[in-house]
């Protein structure tokens, strides 16, 4: 019951508009070195390796779930192991 699709289209209206709230700053952490020539391949991402730990972390604003299961797809096509992923709450800062 409470699982099931909406009936119409117009119910399913209001969830497609959330897509905002899907976008957001993330880190994805990799096992391996790769510089910052590989910024374009991650849409812009930052890259930040630390070699001598043998991980990168890419970072920046990725605009909903699709384009992050997209840079994931882009891990795991590059044979890299995924450490973690996380995403940086809204008002809140790493520093």
């Amino acid at each position: 019951m409470g699982n099931e699709p909406p009936s119409n289209r117009q119910e399913a209206e209001p969830e497609r508009t959330n897509r905002s709230r899907d976008r957001g700053i993330y880190e994805i952490k990799i096992r391996g070195c790769l510089d910052s020539s590989w910024s374009t391949w991650f849409d812009g991402l930052l890259l930040t390796a630390d070699c001598e730990r043998n991980v990168t972390v890419i970072s920046g604003e990725v605009p909903d779930q699709a384009a992050l299961h997209g840079l994931l797809i882009k891990v795991r096509d590059l044979g890299l192991p995924l450490i973690g992923v996380r995403r940086e709450e809204p008002g809140r800062s790493s520093a």
